[in-house]
Formats: structure tokens, sequence, C-alpha cells
């Protein structure tokens, strides 16, 4: 067994060549389509821009039906032409043996604890799991019911205590006492598949040396609790899935997130841990990057975790991951990556904010508009944007389903919440993500839960 070029961690038989399609042929394939349809749009949008141009100028509006047409065309229709060509490398080694310590950051999380601790009990996996739970201040019986179901379940357990509010400190601590080539990250209220310990560390035994993380893919555990967890079981099911595998693909995986993800030791103590920042887990990741590691996605090692129930909670979580990013872009700027694949993926969330801030800004006045009949923004041509985004969302259900029979698991119906994704999702978006890169370039203070 050896590697192909790029490093494509593919089995070859000396005997029989099997063809493969090269990651750096892939990016221009998936750049070649991405322009086919830029090219498409413009062409056929000239009297959308024309006529808007008489209304607020010419160069106004090219740069509003940049950001809410050909932009978001051109990203999804590179993403469609990359999933399309993609597949997953096989496993060099199907039943690692490796130990590995899980890092848990817990604060009051006496409810979830217990079944996240029974999820580890259940793992597959053949070699030792070390599991090291850090309170960080819980006020609650966290401590007392982990030390319970540890002890019925006959984990192997060490509590250690940091006093620090916040989960960088916690996992700084935490990793002082890791002793294993390899540590999880896994947040108290997530509930690992059986086979996502063997999976996750499947790959990265399988991969090459300067693979230094693989982030692990989560999906919702609450989905049937309400209409936001129903919306968000597709966002994660769909949505970030796709972007996961996009990235996976070219072996710059963005977040390898904190709420499941595997890492080297010795690279983490390298760059020493998690920063003092709102978006940890995404400029721990880039900083990874920047030293010229790589982060591979492991579609088969899943996780479930409990997404925010109230409009609320959604809207501090995701403002908070749009901040994340601002942080992540601050550390390491795009042109610092020293990987081509990493360059562009970082680069494009460099353009997210002016795309978000067209849409909040110009987009959804203008759907006010086209209710009443005036399509000087949103009309006939933005709809252009729709069929490619579905076609995506088609291509990642069908490799989702193929991965959910693999591990035994079956798509729930959630038809309403499917709709709903569709049509309002991106509008509660955009304005949320302003307000997460508002609070970072204000500095605002931050806001965990």
């Amino acid at each position: 067994m050896k590697y192909l070029p790029n490093h494509e961690n593919r089995t070859i038989n000396n005997s029989r060549f099997k063809f493969y399609i090269p990651i750096k042929i892939k990016f221009l394939i998936g750049h070649f389509i991405a322009i086919f349809w830029l090219t498409f749009s413009i062409f056929i949008s000239k009297a959308w821009v024309t006529s808007l141009g008489q209304i607020i100028s010419m160069p106004a509006a090219i740069v509003i039906i940049m950001g809410i047409a050909y932009i978001p065309g051109y990203l999804i229709s590179f993403m469609v032409g990359s999933l399309l060509l993609d597949k997953q490398p096989k496993f060099a080694v199907e039943l690692p043996q490796s130990p590995v310590t899980i890092l848990i950051a817990a604060w009051n999380e006496e409810k979830n604890i217990g079944a996240t601790l029974h999820q580890l009990a259940k793992q597959d996996y053949d070699g030792d799991i070390k599991i090291i739970l850090i309170n960080n201040n819980s006020s609650d019986n966290t401590v007392q019911t982990a030390l319970q179901t540890a002890d019925e379940l006959g984990l192997s357990m060490q509590i250690i205590e940091e006093q620090r509010a916040g989960k960088n400190y916690a996992l700084n601590t935490g990793l002082t006492f890791v002793d294993t080539e390899f540590m999880i990250t896994l947040d108290a209220d997530t509930l690992l598949h059986p086979s996502a310990i063997r999976y996750i560390i499947s790959r990265i035994l399988s991969a090459p040396e300067d693979v230094c993380a693989v982030a692990g893919a989560i999906l919702v555990r609450n989905s049937r609790q309400n209409i936001w967890t129903k919306i968000q079981e597709w966002d994660y099911f769909l949505a970030i899935a796709s972007v996961k595998r996009l990235q996976g693909m070219f072996q710059q995986t963005l977040v390898a997130q904190g709420a499941f993800s595997l890492y080297k030791t010795k690279v983490i103590q390298e760059i020493g841990g998690w920063d003092d920042v709102i978006g940890e887990d995404i400029v721990l990741t880039w900083k990874f990057m920047k030293k010229g590691y790589r982060v591979f996605f492991e579609p088969l090692s899943v996780a479930f975790t409990s997404v925010p129930t109230s409009f609320r909670g959604f809207c501090i979580q995701r403002s908070r991951w749009a901040r994340g990013m601002i942080e992540g872009l601050k550390t390491v700027k795009p042109w610092q990556q020293p990987r081509i694949y990493g360059k562009y993926l970082t680069g494009v969330n460099f353009v997210l904010p002016y795309v978000d801030a067209i849409y909040t800004f110009c987009w959804l006045p203008g759907l006010i508009l086209a209710l009443f009949g005036v399509y000087w923004i949103a009309g006939p041509m933005t709809i252009l944007v729709l069929p490619v985004t579905i076609l995506s969302y088609l291509i990642l259900y069908r490799y989702q389903k193929s991965i959910f029979r693999k591990l035994d698991l079956k798509v729930r119906k959630n038809n309403i919440g499917f709709i709903l994704f569709i049509l309002i999702y991106q509008i509660i978006m955009s304005p949320i993500s302003i307000f997460g890169y508002t609070q970072e370039l204000l500095k605002l203070k931050r806001i965990w839960r």
C-alpha cells in the first residue's frame, strides 16, 4: 500500500491500477463549472443589471447583484461540481487499537452527562479509552452524576477542576493531563454513534503524517422538539455536511469542531492549545493549517448534539459562530495559508460578510418590494440560484442516506422542517451573522450560551 500523488490516501493494487482524479484536477473542474455558471448568469442578467442601474446607478447595481446572485451562484456551483467528483478514500486501518483520551469540558451538565457517558460505554472500539472530565465551575451535580455513571459503566474517568470560566481554559487544563498520542474533544451533551471513535481513528491512521486532526460529522439529536430544531436538523444534515465534505475533499476542513473532533496531542501542544476567543475551535484549526498541517473530515464518524430550542438561543449560537469566523480571519489571513486550497476556502469566508450584508440590507427589502409588484432587486432572476442550491442538497441527501445505511440509521421524515429550511433559513441567518460580525468588530461583551 502506498499514497497516490497529492497524498490522496487510497489503496493501490499493483496488479490492477484503479483510475482516480487528483484533487488538483477536481479543484480545477469545480472552478470550470462555477465559471461556466457565472458566465451564463451574467449573460442572462444583463437586462436586470441595466434596469436596476438606471434606478440606483450602474456601480451600485453591480455591487448588489454580485452579492445576491453572482457570488452565491459561483460558490454553490463550485460545491456541486466538486461534490460530484468526491469519493472518500478507503481505510488502510479498519480496526485500530490506539489508546485515546476524551476531553469533556462541562459546565452545569447534570442532565446530559449521563447519556454522553453511556454512549461512550457502547463504543465498538478495541483500544483503551480514557475520559477526562474538566468541571468548569458547575453549580449543579455534574460531577456526582458523572462519577456515579462512570462507576456503573466501568469507565476509566478522571475529574479535574478549572475555576476560570471559559471552554478554552477547561480544555487547556485538560490537555496537560493527556498522555496518549490521540485525543478527542467531546461536548457534554453530545452522543456518539457506537462506531464513531473507531471510524475517526481509522481515518487519521489511514492518512498521511501531516494530517493532524479529523472532524467528525455532527447531526441534530433533539430534532423533534419544536419547529426550530426541525429546521436545524436539515441545516446540519445538508448544508453544514455539504460544506464539511467539500472542505474535507480538499483536505482543509476549516473547523475541527470542539463538539466532536480527533487531534494529534503533540500538534495541539506545539501550537499552544486553545486561544481565549469565542471561536476557539475555528482559530485552533486555522493555526493548524498555517503550520502546514492538513485537517480531514470523516462522514462515517457521527455524533448527535443538542441544538438550541428557542429563537433567542439560536441567534446567540449562530452570531457566536459568525463572530468566531471573524476571529479566525483576524488570527490567520487567507493569504497566510501555505496551501492553495486553504487560501481559497478561507478566502471564501473573507467574502461572506459582504454577501450577508447585501442579503440583509438589499435583498430582504427587495423581497418586501416584490410582494407589492416592484421587482427591482428580488424577482425572477434571483430564483436562478435556487435550482443549483436544490441540486447540491439532492446530491448530498443521496450521499447522506448511503452513510446512514452503513451506520444502520434512518433519515427521519421532516417535510415541514425541510420546506422552511429552503424558504426562510437564509432570511434568518444573514441578519444574525451580521450581528455576530458587528459584535466582534465593536469588541462587544462575549455571550457564551
